[in-house]
């Protein structure tokens, strides 16, 4: 079955940086888009960053343009967010799938911007 285990998330100041990991499995890998996404509670899951399935295309949301960076590793199965210049409201659960609503969600991994 279709699995994503999200990792890497955690504490950090205020500028501050993290790589978030997503491993999949039960599924073709190299063959589709990922996507990050971040919901914060009381809030509609959020589409973050995209990343076409040979890594050759990438986008993001306005509001992390310029910071964070997705990539992925089709050996590996796993794609990453890097995640530079944090800022407080960058705090959310994150999360990986192909698209939202087509696989259900991993656990996701907490990420909390605060001094």
């Amino acid at each position: 079955q279709v699995q994503f285990v999200e990792s890497g998330g955690g504490l950090v100041q205020p500028g501050g940086s993290l790589r978030l990991s997503c491993a999949a499995s039960g599924f073709t890998f190299s063959t589709v888009v990922m996507r990050w996404y971040r919901q914060v509670p009381g809030k509609e899951r959020e589409l973050v960053a995209t990343i076409t399935d040979g890594g050759g295309r990438t986008d993001y949301a306005d509001s992390v343009k310029g910071r964070f960076t997705i990539s992925r590793d089709n050996q590996k199965n796993t794609v990453y967010l890097q995640m530079n210049s944090l800022k407080p409201e960058d705090t959310a659960v994150y999360y990986c799938n192909v698209i939202a609503g087509l696989f259900p969600w991993g656990q996701g991994t907490q990420v909390t911007v605060s001094s």
